[in-house]
């Protein structure tokens, strides 16, 4: 699917992109406290404009507090009815999911 970047802020690595169905958000490798402000703010901007793919392939370390972000932002999506999903989920946040016991809060979410 082509993409064109909307915007990719120095140094976090987070960017957003538009698809013909949906805003992409794809997280950045480090997925922690520090960037949690700057993911936080362009899932909300993404959600306010429509339906979200999230990519996380490229995360190597996720925070407890950014899953349940996640969870919160594909709530916020729910309610507004737009459309909220994950996709190319990397091996360290799907093992972090599982170790928190968030495999059913991510369940319906997660695509690829």
């Amino acid at each position: 699917m082509e993409t064109a970047r909307l915007a990719k802020p120095s140094g976090d690595g987070l960017f957003m992109a538009e698809a013909a169905d949906s805003r992409i958000v794809a997280l950045p490798a480090i997925v922690d406290l520090d960037a949690l402000d700057f993911v936080r703010d362009g899932l909300i901007e993404a959600v306010e404009l429509g339906a979200v793919r999230v990519d996380a392939s490229q995360v190597e370390r996720v925070s407890t507090n950014a899953l349940f972000m996640l969870v919160s932002a594909a709530e916020t999506a729910k309610r507004n009815s737009v459309g909220f999903e994950i996709s190319g989920a990397s091996a360290p946040i799907k093992a972090a999911i599982d170790r928190l016991g968030l495999a059913h809060a991510f369940s319906g979410l997660m695509k690829g």
